[in-house]
């Protein structure tokens, strides 16, 4: 099922973004972009047209719900998943409301992230 899916990774810490690249390739997807800020962000899902996208929710620049709307704008059917801090509960509805599809919370747990994203794609 998620053999081959292209995921584009929104985060602005490169540590995170090498974590989840790790977790996601082991894991049988395939990492097509990553980008560090929202805009990157928007400007990357229009390139590469991943099948699934994790994003940040703080972020400098453009936040990952000002990304998330331009996605959804861009491209409706567009699945993305939340990454959020411990404690972002009223952003993580927020970002829900604007048509997330699920969130992970940081620290990432690997059985909970691949959980998390093969509901996405199903």
């Amino acid at each position: 099922m998620k053999l081959g899916k292209k995921v584009l990774i929104v985060d602005d810490a490169v540590f995170m973004r090498m974590k989840l690249k790790d977790i996601l390739e082991k894991n049988g997807y395939e990492v097509a972009d990553e980008a560090q800020n929202g805009r990157e962000a928007v400007d990357k899902y229009q390139t590469t047209k991943p099948d699934l996208v994790t994003m940040d929710i703080t972020m400098p620049d453009v936040d990952g719900i000002e990304a998330l709307k331009g996605i959804r704008a861009f491209d409706g059917s567009a699945k993305v998943v939340m990454c959020s801090a411990m404690g972002q509960q009223e952003m993580v509805m927020e970002a829900i409301k604007a048509g997330a599809v699920d969130f992970i919370v940081k620290p990432f747990d690997t059985e909970r992230v691949i959980k998390a994203l093969d509901k996405a794609l199903s």
